[in-house]
């Protein structure tokens, strides 16, 4: 999949500027919108944008914003991200998007007009059908839908809400059924109730984040619970507490490395095998870590039990496996090493039973 910012792709051929190099796209089919959390309804638009692309021999294409818009006007009240950019890459890749369409929304973005935006996409983009949700609207009057996109002369496909009884390609309308529509909001609010049993049959599959391990605080260490402090890359995660996880490490191409993990240990401290091959298990506390006093700072912090290696720098794939319990405030370093202590037996105990 090739990825590409909205401002190269609009910049003018004249342009003397060299970081805005003007790419022309091949005609391709174009699905728009956040697509946050990848779920059984965005996956629904896909294949509808990968059947009418196979039709019409056109590229299979999608727009996302970043940052989301609610992020852009209200930041510290925006929904909590379910993927952060990488992720939604790596994600849209796999069900077979070709074009990944970066729009950066900022003021100017926000600005255009309707006219102004199907412009873009018909002239500058080479969109030649589109696939759109019934409530899309677009333009800063909100004036732009699909039928203001059909009458400007682009044919579009109306994907009607996905349901928990609909599957990848057979939808229905059920728009006076909002409890059933499969939907970011309902994947945010089941991760954030710890049901991932449920948030997972929404999203088709486990729910996991990806993330490089950059350096903490280190106070894991000084109480003998040593964690990778995982970069989430989001103003704030979908889900909060204590977790059981497993754990492998990723290339740059984002593939698994075979054992990359217990590669890295010393000492014979190879860690505690994980649930799928050549990942670790892992217990991780997702949160603002209340009994530290660190504000709000969001962090994912995992702990290898019986691992001993050097693990900062490493692009690590957290899957979420079993939830425990919501963050709890401790008083004092040795009641929080006594609380993660039993955590940790807990979830050891669990996953006994899970092999």
């Amino acid at each position: 999949m090739k990825t590409y910012f909205l401002e190269q792709l609009i910049s003018s051929p004249h342009t003397s500027s060299t970081d805005a190099v003007p790419v022309e796209l091949a005609s391709c089919v174009l699905t728009i919108g956040n697509f946050d959390g990848v779920h059984l309804g965005h996956q629904a638009m896909l294949a509808q944008v990968r059947e009418i692309a196979h039709t019409q021999n056109l590229g299979a294409a999608v727009m996302i914003f970043e940052p989301q818009p609610r992020e852009f006007f209200a930041p510290a009240k925006a929904p909590a991200r379910l993927t952060n950019l990488a992720e939604k890459q790596a994600l849209l890749a796999e069900y077979g998007v070709e074009t990944l369409i970066v729009a950066g929304f900022d003021t100017e973005f926000r600005s255009l007009s309707a006219q102004a935006f199907a412009d873009i996409l018909a002239k500058r983009l080479n969109v030649k059908a589109l696939v759109l949700g019934d409530d899309f609207r677009f333009g800063h009057d909100r004036t732009g839908d699909s039928q203001f996109l059909r009458g400007y002369g682009l044919d579009v496909t109306n994907l009607h809400t996905v349901t928990d009884n609909s599957t990848d390609s057979d939808s229905v309308d059920t728009t006076d059924n909002d409890a059933a529509r499969i939907s970011s909001t309902r994947v945010r609010d089941l991760l954030l109730a710890g049901d991932l049993q449920a948030a997972n049959r929404l999203l088709g599959r486990d729910y996991a984040i990806t993330g490089v391990v950059v350096r903490g605080d280190q106070i894991g260490r000084t109480i003998d619970f040593p964690t990778a402090n995982i970069d989430l890359q989001r103003i704030k995660p979908a889900l909060h507490g204590i977790f059981a996880v497993d754990v492998v490490s990723l290339d740059d191409n984002g593939n698994v490395i075979a054992d990359g993990l217990t590669a890295l240990a010393t000492d014979g401290h190879t860690g505690v095998a994980g649930l799928r091959p050549h990942s670790l298990f892992g217990t991780a506390n997702i949160g603002k870590r209340p009994s530290v006093d660190k504000g709000d700072d969001w962090r994912l912090e995992v702990h290898f039990p019986q691992l001993q290696a050097d693990l900062y720098g490493l692009n690590l794939h957290v899957r979420f496996l079993h939830f425990l319990h919501g963050e709890r405030r401790y008083d004092g370093l040795e009641a929080l090493k006594a609380g993660i202590h039993k955590d940790v037996a807990d979830l050891l105990e669990w996953r006994e039973k899970q092999v």
